[in-house]
């Protein structure tokens, strides 16, 4: 379920939409650290900004789920997204799919910006990504006939390691970790029943 055996061009073809928000990923990280763009202004103009949402810029409610401070920040939520998405695609279909992870992903910022401070700021797909384990865990809840045993004994660890990260580490958005998830929780219980599908 979690293991990648494609070759990258086999992935690309099989999994489109996780590859196009990766390649965002590598884009806005790129543009981060290349001489020929201003070193701040992707988080000047991306980042979700609490101050500046407040004062009418919408669109920071979506485009933190893209950018990423640093290295391991980006590679990290990279390559959790290539290694538990893929099997939600496919699962869901590329609609599905993409309406459940940017859904999760600015439900999480929301509940940022209303119960963090205005002077708070954050960036990354953390919350988009534990809204997907959010998904995981409304199957192994709700809809136990979704699931191999096998599977559900791999997800729930995942899970569970997930959220301990979540609470040990620093530097963490914790509220968008935990409405995220959530919110996964929530739209897995509605929408999976009406999918008719198992894996």
């Amino acid at each position: 379920m979690f293991v990648r055996t494609e070759s990258f061009s086999q992935f690309i073809r099989f999994y489109p939409i996780i590859s196009i928000i990766v390649f965002i990923h590598l884009v806005l990280y790129g543009m981060t650290i290349l001489p020929l763009v201003p070193h701040l202004w992707v988080y000047e103009q991306l980042a979700g900004v609490n101050l500046y949402i407040f004062n009418g810029e919408w669109w920071r409610l979506f485009t933190p789920i893209f950018v990423h401070m640093g290295f391991a920040h980006f590679l990290f939520n990279s390559f959790s997204l290539v290694l538990f998405g893929p099997a939600l695609e496919r699962f869901l279909g590329k609609f599905w799919f993409v309406t459940v992870y940017l859904g999760t992903g600015i439900i999480a910022n929301i509940a940022t910006y209303l119960f963090k401070p205005l002077t708070y700021s954050h960036v990354g797909a953390s919350g988009a990504i534990f809204g997907l384990f959010g998904l995981y865990l409304a199957m192994v809840i709700f809809h136990k006939h979704m699931l191999t045993r096998q599977n559900k004994q791999i997800i729930l660890p995942i899970v569970v390691i997930g959220l301990i990260m979540t609470f040990v580490q620093s530097g963490i958005n914790l509220t968008a970790h935990v409405v995220g998830l959530l919110a996964g929780v929530a739209i897995g219980w509605v929408l999976l029943p009406r999918l008719k599908r198992t894996f």
